[in-house]
Parts: C-alpha cells; structure tokens; sequence
C-alpha cells in the first residue's frame, strides 16, 4: 500500500526502533488503525509494515477530516521525538510542496517559511537552511538529515559542496562531519567579509556625494542613525551587524553631523530617535549634542528575540528629545509606550512610528535623517535617500 505524500513528510522510524515496534505488534496486535486518504496511508506507514512483516492483515479506516495537513503534523510531532534539525526538513517539504497533488489530499499544505516553521516549532531561518538543503543536498545529505545523523546547520555548509564530495563527507565519522562543516563555514564568512567591505566602500563613497546640507530648519524630526558596534571578531563578528547592510558611523561622527549638515531643527523642535539597548547612553549622547533634552521614550517589540552578551534583545527604544517651548500631544492622543510589530528586514522600523508622529504633528515639515526608503510628506536626507529626498 503506497503512503500518502503528508505521511512522507516524515522520516520512518529506525530500523532499532522498527525491530522493537514490530516484535510489539507481533506480541500484543495491531492496536491502533491505519488511517487512508485517497487509498494511501494518511498515518500508520510503521504499522502497515510491521502487518506485512508478519503476515498480519492489517486494519484499516479512512480520514474523516478536512485537514489532512493538521492531523499528520499532530500524531507525528506528538507521538515522536524528532530533533529540531528532522522538523525543519519536515517543514521546508512544507514550503516546497507541490500544490499540483490533489487539492483534497494537500490541503493547504504549501505554507511560507515562517508558518511552516510556526507549525513545526523552530526558527523561519532554520526552515530556509533546511530548503536550501534539499535543492542543494545529495540524496545521502537528506536522509542523513531525516534520520537525525546529521544537523541541519552542518547539513547546510556541507550542502555547499558538489554532490560527490558531499558522499564522500557524509562516510566520514561524526567528529570529522562537523569539522569539515565547520571549515566551510569559516571561508563562507571570510568571502562576505571582503564582500561587505567592499560594498560598505561603495555605498559610502556614493552616498557622500548626495547627502549633503540641508536647506531648512525642522520642527519635527526623525533619525535612524547607523550605530557602529564593537564587535569580538572582525571577521565573524560583523556576519549579522549593521555593517553587512549599510555603512555605518561613530557616535561622535554623529554627534557632529548636525552642525555639518546645517543644523536642521527650528528653535522650537521635537527629536524621535532610535537607538538599541547597548547604544542607549549613545542615543542620550547625540540628543544632547543636537541640542534636545529627553523627555520620554517608545519601546518597539519585535516579538522574536535576536542576539545581544546580556541579554537576547527583542526590542529598540525611540528616544523623544525636545527643545524650545513644544506641547506635548493633546491629553488622549497620545500612543501607548509600547508597540508590538515583527521585525522585518534588516533595520527597517515599523511605519506605525512614523504615522504616529504625522498623527500627533500634523501639517508640519517633517524631515528624516539616515533615511532608506523615503515616504509620501516627509523630506529625507541620507545616503541611501535615492529620488525624493531634500535639499541634503
């Protein structure tokens, strides 16, 4: 009897654990039915061969559901124990399936990476390491992979190799496996690094011939400035820093910044500026040599916790400086403290900041400082401004 293709999402159990299982059905019987979609076996592949084994005839029922999908993911994820590395296979089949197989039998199966990783419970980026795996990936690699010998991360690196090479790795022992993956891994990071400095020269160079003054002077103003971390290691320390997106600046680079570019808030302004939690007395910094005094601050959730030495950060701060004689939002208007939004891209904050800002300060010229993507009412100085932006 062929198995339905949701049942071959998953990996069949060991031939240890298929020995223990049979001798099993063999001494107590066939205790649970095997479930059929469309004449193939929905759940219960183990138990059909364990029937066959011993010439049992095996019982069956059909799948009275309408989600196939859902009922799969749920007798296999709590029934086994499959390490995270086997889910995300099981989930990047998910993204990868052919939405060509009968409709009924699918059901809504082919999901993003995200909600298939959701569905599975690891990481979206685990999900896209194990899909690049399977387009990439020799058969072996795979099934090295489906059956738990093999990480989904080292699984990855060696994925990097030609076909044969990634055979010859996977005879290898355990400790050897994870050694060559790690080597890979090291020249993959050493060829971004030269990769990003390069790029980071380009855009810098290009950039500095547009972002020059600016022509006006700001009551309202909104800056996402391009920290520069310390990092421990040039090399891999910078993989996931802002650098690998944007040229970024020292704190006293951007402390003085605003006096080069023209000094561009009125005498009567308001500041919002975002800064990270390691670079919070930083923000305060350049609030101060802007001219403001802090008065409050916004916190952005992000909903997924990223990286940091003190603690895994899932949130940046958007500082609020005034200076002059400006009112604080009308009584009722004012936004909670805390909004929740799942980051994006690299960087990218959530427009709710900025609409809220146009909600509070309507009909006043608004300017962006270290803009990216400029936006409809807004003037923007920056070096990745592009069309659209201000005199700077």
């Amino acid at each position: 009897m062929e198995a339905h293709p949701l049942a071959d999402l998953f990996p069949m159990m060991s031939d240890d654990d298929f020995v223990r299982f049979a001798d099993d059905v063999a001494d107590r019987g066939q205790r649970e039915a095997i479930v059929l979609l469309d004449g193939k076996i929905l759940d219960g592949r183990n138990r059909f061969k364990a029937c066959e084994k011993w010439g049992l005839v095996a019982e069956t029922c059909e799948f009275e559901g309408d989600d196939p999908l859902g009922f799969v993911l749920s007798k296999n994820l709590h029934r086994r124990h499959l390490t995270e590395s086997q889910r995300a296979m099981v989930a990047a089949g998910l993204v990868d399936w052919e939405t060509g197989i009968n409709q009924h039998s699918g059901g809504c199966a082919n999901l993003p990476a995200r909600e298939a990783g959701r569905r599975l419970s690891i990481s979206e980026r685990a999900v896209k390491a194990a899909k690049r795996i399977r387009e990439r990936g020799a058969d072996e690699l795979v099934e090295a992979i489906r059956d738990g010998r093999v990480s989904v991360h080292a699984g990855e690196a060696i994925s990097e190799l030609q076909r044969e090479a990634q055979a010859e790795v996977l005879r290898q022992e355990e400790k050897a496996i994870v050694e060559r993956a790690k080597a890979i891994r090291a020249e993959r990071q050493r060829l971004r690094h030269q990769v990003r400095i390069e790029h980071m020269a380009f855009v810098s160079n290009a950039g500095a011939a547009t972002a020059g003054p600016v022509g006006k002077n700001y009551p309202i103003i909104y800056a996402d400035p391009p920290w520069k971390f310390g990092v421990r290691s040039e090399e891999t320390g910078r993989e996931k820093s802002a650098e690998n997106h944007y040229p970024t600046m020292p704190t006293d680079e951007i402390c003085q910044l605003f006096e080069k570019i023209g000094s561009p808030a009125k005498r009567d302004a308001v500041l919002f500026l975002w800064a990270t939690n390691p670079m919070l007395r930083d923000g305060l910094q350049v609030l101060d040599a802007w001219g403001f005094t802090y008065v409050h601050h916004w916190i952005w959730d992000k909903e997924v916790a990223g990286t940091g030495y003190w603690g895994r950060d899932r949130h940046e701060l958007l500082l609020i400086g005034r200076r002059g004689d400006v009112p604080a939002p009308l009584p009722g208007s004012q936004p909670e403290t805390v909004y929740s939004e799942r980051k994006g891209r690299h960087s990218a904050k959530p427009d709710f900041y900025a609409e809220t800002i146009e909600r509070l300060y309507p009909n006043m010229a608004r300017l962006e400082l270290f803009c990216r993507s400029p936006r409809p009412g807004w003037d923007a100085w920056g070096f990745e401004a592009g069309e659209g932006a201000s005199d700077g």
